[in-house]
């Protein structure tokens, strides 16, 4: 089986794959303290749950944005399977072109993203990455990759609103019933839901605008996905794992 690692920054998953289909998927807490020990014990124990062990792992394929955990990540490979993972860097083969104005400078899960997106939507396509920050990444009909937009997550939204505020309490990111809120909670609920769900889109929709094209395919994945995208008809599909998809689909290019 292929292990396929998708280290955040604020989440790590571990996705399984057997011959190309997907098995199944663990997640964590990023930490940047770990030991390749300890990745050892937690990556045994999340196995065993389905019954599998480290003999079940052929090989390993790792796109991290958070350089301080990569040494004792891959240690850990190397010393109890001895497995020397391939990380998604420079240099490797990704089988999507990056034209933009410094290509080293887009992220390995982005481009797992975009290679998966267009590989099983098609192209062009706009994917969509709910995680600590929002990606909206374009590839057009051609799969090159064009064009890339960050914005601040919801999760970070929230943090500031009630570590910045000091009336302002901690509050559960769902959205209300209505915008009209009448209370101090679900007003902020409505500004933090209510507000993303308007930037999402009207960023989608200038990005056609500009781009001049209306007939384009819209993914979403990542975690807050599941918030915003029942709220809005300009999101298509929904691919929990996309990230994991697209850094097996990579392995495929990079078989030794």
């Amino acid at each position: 089986m292929l292990l396929a690692i998708d280290a955040g920054n604020t989440t790590t998953e571990f996705g399984l794959f057997d011959n190309d289909t997907f098995i199944t998927s663990y997640r964590c807490i990023t930490k940047q303290t770990r030991t390749s020990d300890e990745y050892a014990i937690m990556l045994k124990e999340f196995l065993a749950l389905d019954k599998l062990c480290f003999d079940n792992i052929d090989d390993v394929i790792i796109s991290s944005v958070v350089p301080d955990i990569n040494y004792s990540l891959t240690s850990m490979f190397i010393k109890y399977l001895n497995i020397n993972p391939l990380m998604v860097e420079p240099g490797i083969k990704t089988g999507i072109v990056i034209r933009t104005d410094n290509p080293r400078e887009v992220g390995a899960d982005r481009i797992a993203d975009a290679l998966a997106a267009y590989t099983i939507y098609g192209g062009p396509v706009i994917v969509l990455n709910f995680g600590t920050a929002t990606r909206y990444d374009y590839v057009n009909q051609d799969g090159i990759f064009c064009a890339a937009i960050t914005s601040p997550g919801i999760q970070i939204s929230a943090d500031a609103l009630w570590t910045k505020a000091a009336k302002l309490p901690k509050i559960e990111i769902v959205k209300p019933a209505s915008i009209l809120a009448t209370n101090t909670i679900t007003s902020m609920q409505a500004g933090l839901v209510y507000g993303y769900i308007g930037q999402v889109e009207y960023i989608i929709n200038r990005m056609k605008k500009e781009l001049k094209c209306d007939d384009i395919m819209t993914v979403a994945c990542g975690g807050y996905a599941k918030i915003i995208m029942p709220h809005t008809d300009v999101i298509k599909k929904y691919d929990r794992h996309l990230t994991l998809k697209g850094l097996n689909l990579m392995y495929g290019k990079n078989k030794k």
